[in-house]
């Protein structure tokens, strides 16, 4: 899989904190992080480049449609699942024990994490991911292009879901290539099958209140942010990693990754509320606006009517009801001025400041201590 002089040696830390200052600390865990994401693609390369060529030898057209799956899977993206999952394994085994065994389950969640774009972006409509255009758009192009019969979006949308499960079967075979014993190998599927449940139930939820907005509320908005981001960016690859350290499940430090996942996690998906509606579509690679322009009852959202006045609850609804090309700025204008928006952040600073609580009093390991809680921030005060 990836180099071994990589994963194994430029990814150890120091036993105990150097003694050089704070900011040689965290240049020391960023370049450990940096190394992780490079092994982490290295190993995700040679694992798809063996199977698309298993997948073109079918048939010439299986070709196209296996690299359209591994173009989804190696375009971009902060491998955001992966580092969490590594530094959760970190901080139970320390400085001590080697990353190659463990690597290919981590890259694995990459690949759980592309199945669920792909097929977010199908549901959601969505044009751009990354800055390019989402996975049904390109293969609408390729169908075009290739001068085929049919409606090339129905294709590109059809495709794409196979793309995702592709992806997720993927996904379950390179976690399978993990070197860990098989007993507990079989705990860590039992934390990954419960992370793909949570996450299927996020999304249901998602998809639900696009439709049923008007029986929606910031209780149910706040659940969809805890199932569809929280549980499979944050919580559960912290688990994922102590499951592969073999931590049992009522261990300290397995409750201390509950409670720090779930705040960053929350945090997280309300960052992201804000960039939807406040984003530079430079930096997010999105349109700005598309939650605003279909009225998804989000945390931001349900928070404006919630704290709007009568007035502003009235221009809201107009404003939601228009066509014009100012409509999602006018919106943005409206949240703002509610107070929705500042509220937001302040739950974001909030679930921040519980989930360093949580590392605290954690028996975890100094380094894994230190990058959580720079990736507690990070994750939560980003541009995209």
């Amino acid at each position: 899989m990836a180099n071994d002089a990589v994963a194994g040696n430029a990814l150890r830390v120091a036993p105990t904190p150097p003694n050089d200052g704070v900011g040689s600390v965290h240049a020391v865990l960023a370049a450990s992080t940096a190394d992780l994401v490079t092994a982490v693609d290295d190993t995700l390369i040679t694992f798809l480049t063996a199977e698309v060529d298993a997948l073109s030898e079918i048939d010439v057209a299986m070709g196209d449609f296996a690299v359209a799956a591994r173009e989804a899977v190696l375009a971009g993206g902060k491998r955001v699942r992966p580092t969490f999952a590594y530094w959760g394994w970190r901080g139970a085994v320390g400085d001590t024990e080697p990353l190659p065994p463990v690597l290919p389950a981590l890259a694995a969640l990459e690949l759980l994490h592309t199945f669920a774009l792909v097929h977010d972006d199908v549901m959601d409509a969505s044009a751009t991911r990354r800055g390019r255009p989402t996975a049904h758009v390109a293969l609408a192009a390729q169908h075009v292009a290739a001068g085929r019969r049919g409606d090339p979006g129905r294709f590109g949308e059809a495709v794409a879901v196979l793309v995702g499960d592709l992806c997720l079967v993927w996904a379950d075979r390179l976690l399978a290539h993990a070197s860990v014993p098989p007993a507990r190998l079989f705990e860590v599927r039992r934390c990954y099958d419960q992370m793909r449940v949570e996450t299927v139930a996020g999304q249901f939820l998602d998809v639900l209140g696009e439709h049923d907005a008007a029986n929606w509320s910031l209780d149910r908005a706040l659940r969809v942010a805890r199932y569809k981001t929280a549980s499979y960016t944050v919580q559960h690859p912290l688990l994922f990693g102590a499951c592969l350290a073999g931590v049992p499940t009522d261990a300290p430090l397995v409750g201390a990754y509950h409670r720090y996942g779930l705040a960053v996690g929350e945090a997280f998906q309300l960052r992201d509320d804000l960039l939807g509606a406040y984003g530079d579509p430079a930096s997010t690679g999105k349109p700005a606006g598309d939650d605003l322009r279909t009225g998804k009852p989000t945390t931001l959202l349900m928070l404006a009517r919630q704290l709007a006045t009568p007035a502003q609850l009235k221009a809201l609804e107009r404003a939601a009801a228009s066509t014009g090309d100012r409509k999602v700025d006018r919106l943005a204008e409206l949240v703002a001025d509610t107070g929705a928006a500042a509220r937001v952040e302040r739950m974001i600073a909030e679930r921040v400041s519980d989930a360093l609580a949580a590392l605290d009093t954690a028996p975890v390991d100094w380094a894994a201590r230190t990058a959580l809680t720079g990736l507690a921030t990070t994750a939560t005060n980003r541009r995209a």
